[in-house]
């Protein structure tokens, strides 16, 4: 699979101004309880949580996808952004404080923040990896997957893994149209980082995986899963899937 390498044992990244983005992956079940109530009692529930889903605090940016039977144990994700976290600790705090919230479980989470890869060097020219904001493209497929290096990567020079990586972004170069988003979580959350591709087509993406299997920065990968396959999907039509509406 594909992912950045870490910060670990590397001269400090350039200083950017301004403040760094968190970005939150909660991945959501509807428990089946829900969809045995009556439709009139339902539909008030979806109305309340669609309005806190389009209406994110100020600094909050959201965007909802749908899973619904292409992972097991969810059905819904809501990939949120922002520079602060009690702005997303507030909009997380609403989602569950609606009546349809009281039925919603949380069998994944994943959070990171952004930073400038200290790999780019003089290369960075404006693209992922190279600020601290992380922005929706809003391209219809969302990949998502935690990732954790080996112990190993950590203990090789910085200049070797430099060289290393090289290779890595010059395969990624070749699918200009599959966008990434690196979060890094070292200290905030259980993995090293949450990574998240948008891309027109899940065949590219995959074509991208499969381009990267045999680079040298694969051996050094310790965990890629679970993986998530999500479609972006407008909050109402996000649930009405969940409850088994076509």
């Amino acid at each position: 699979m594909t992912g950045p390498a870490s910060t670990s044992g590397s001269p400090p990244a350039e200083e950017v101004e301004g403040p760094r983005d968190f970005v939150r992956y909660a991945f959501f079940h509807l428990r089946p309880e829900w969809r045995r109530l009556p439709r009139g009692e339902r539909e008030d529930g979806k109305q309340e949580l669609v309005r806190v889903l389009d209406h994110p605090p100020d600094g909050v940016l959201a965007r909802t996808y749908s899973l619904m039977g292409l992972k097991a144990a969810a059905e819904m994700l809501v990939w949120s952004v922002g520079s602060e976290l009690g702005p997303l600790q507030e909009f997380h705090s609403r989602l569950f404080g609606t009546p349809l919230g009281g039925y919603l479980d949380t069998p994944y989470s994943y959070l990171g923040m952004a930073r400038r890869s200290e790999y780019l060097g003089e290369h960075a020219h404006g693209g992922e990896g190279s600020d601290v904001q992380r922005r929706p493209f809003d391209m219809p497929y969302l990949f998502v997957y935690p990732f954790v290096k080996k112990r190993e990567w950590y203990a090789l020079p910085f200049e070797e893994r430099r060289r290393i990586m090289g290779e890595h972004f010059r395969i990624g170069h070749k699918y200009p149209r599959v966008r990434i988003h690196t979060g890094y979580s070292f200290g905030i959350d259980d993995a090293e980082f949450i990574l998240s591709f948008e891309s027109e087509s899940p065949a590219e993406f995959l074509d991208l995986v499969n381009d990267l299997r045999p680079t040298e920065a694969s051996r050094y990968t310790a965990l890629e899963t679970p993986i998530f396959t999500c479609v972006l999907t407008p909050a109402r039509r996000m649930i009405d899937l969940a409850e088994g509406l076509l």
